[in-house]
């Protein structure tokens, strides 16, 4: 079975679980025999060399082929002023650099070149890019054999469907992210339209938990029958390099690891550890993360006077987040609202007891962790004085949480993902 997949992000060049997940997926179809050629619009070398990995940034792109031209007649996009992460996000990132008082303006380009550099982030030409990368979609197509499309999230729909379009086989959209989850209720409707357009066009639509299927039935209408669920994983790690990491402090450490914006409700994490610091002054938090909270976070760290028990860190990656989970006593993800969530299984797999939202994907499959609602800081606040003060209860959840995600493997999420595949053939 040969595969062909768009992403956006690719490790160790990531911003979030988006290019995480994807990876985990790829590394367990291959070893699962599937062939996958996995496109992404920019490709910096240094990526794993197992994995065949096309670079958008380098193909030529025919601008006289008439197939283009209909695609070319519809083609517009609104610029806009944006870093958006698309599996993390939830404040509303977008502002349209046209936009005035009363409306707004939409720009029409003329994208037609032979080759297209792009940056691979999310920046303020992000539509323009993922226009051009749909155009590019085709001439991949054409040169590439392969039984299925696979398309991980709004960022990477247009391409499978033009796609589609060029080779008439099976499209399976990844939403690892809806635009509910991003901005709540007050959704970027450019963004929605994609995601439905992307679904719509789908023969199949992997949502990463109940929770989203569940809005991409409700909220996009979309044809329940179509829509399946597939839970993340973990990558396994080798831990022993950082068994021996020393603290520099005394006390025990709480952290919060993930984007500081609204979708992962670290105002929560705040307010639950003025409760605990209350009962118990011998603890520290960290703040491991960026995001347009940040400030407003910092400053009502300081008007609870609990400065000197808080750490901000900024965005971790990689080996310093292993490190940060070996340092660490307890993690909270107290997350609004959390398709899935990857980190507390890369925390359990590192031996730290989680407390995570009920609002969360990743609660579906966790049995061997504390669970709360999002709001609820006076019961986050008693789990993590009772995982800080209880060696026994500590314990129980760092041996049971440590063996039951060690079964959470990509390459036994695969093999489901596998019989999907199948059953569209």
């Amino acid at each position: 079975m040969k595969i062909l997949m768009f992403g956006w992000e690719f490790p160790p060049h990531i911003t979030g679980g988006l290019g995480t997940a994807s990876y985990g997926l790829v590394k367990g179809l291959i070893k699962n025999s599937v062939d996958v050629t996995f496109v992404v619009p920019k490709a910096y070398g240094d990526e794993d060399k197992d994995i065949r990995l096309v670079n958008a940034s380098d193909i030529v792109l025919n601008i006289f082929d008439k197939q283009f031209e209909k695609y070319q007649k519809h083609l517009s996009y609104i610029e806009i002023n944006s870093k958006l992460v698309p599996y993390q996000t939830p404040e509303q990132y977008f502002d349209l650099i046209n936009q005035e008082e009363g409306g707004r303006k939409e720009t029409v380009k003329n994208i037609y070149s032979e080759k297209y550099e792009f940056s691979g982030k999310y920046g303020s030409n992000i539509m323009e890019e993922v226009r051009r990368y749909a155009m590019l979609a085709q001439e991949i197509a054409k040169s590439t054999e392969f039984d299925i499309i696979h398309a991980h999230d709004w960022l990477a729909y247009e391409a499978g469907i033009q796609a589609k379009k060029y080779s008439n086989v099976p499209l399976v959209v990844h939403m690892h992210a809806t635009e509910y989850d991003r901005s709540g209720e007050n959704i970027n409707k450019v963004v929605y339209d994609i995601e439905k357009r992307g679904m719509d066009a789908a023969d199949m639509v992997v949502a990463v938990s109940n929770l989203t299927r569940n809005i991409v039935i409700n909220k996009y209408g979309i044809n329940p029958d179509k829509v399946v669920v597939l839970h993340n994983a973990v990558e396994p790690i080798n831990k022993m390099s950082f068994a021996g990491e020393k603290k520099t402090v005394k006390e025990k450490i709480v952290t919060f690891l993930g984007r500081i914006t609204f979708q992962k409700g670290p105002e929560y994490f705040v307010e639950a550890a003025y409760k605990v610091l209350q009962r118990d002054d011998n603890v520290r938090f960290v703040m491991a993360g960026s995001g347009d909270m940040l400030n407003k976070t910092i400053k009502r760290v300081a008007e609870l006077g609990i400065a000197n028990r808080f750490h901000f860190t900024g965005f971790l990656r990689g080996e310093d987040v292993d490190r940060m989970f070996a340092l660490s006593d307890v993690y909270v993800m107290p997350s609004v609202s959390e398709p899935f969530g990857i980190s507390p299984l890369e925390a359990m797999r590192s031996n730290v007891p989680v407390i995570i939202s009920k609002q969360s994907g990743v609660s579906e499959i966790l049995n061997f962790a504390l669970k709360a609602d999002f709001w609820d800081i006076d019961a986050m606040a008693d789990y993590i004085y009772g995982l800080l003060q209880y060696d026994g209860i500590s314990k129980m959840f760092k041996e049971h949480g440590k063996t039951e995600v060690d079964s959470l493997k990509w390459e036994n999420a695969a093999k489901k993902l596998i019989g999907f595949y199948e059953s569209l053939l």
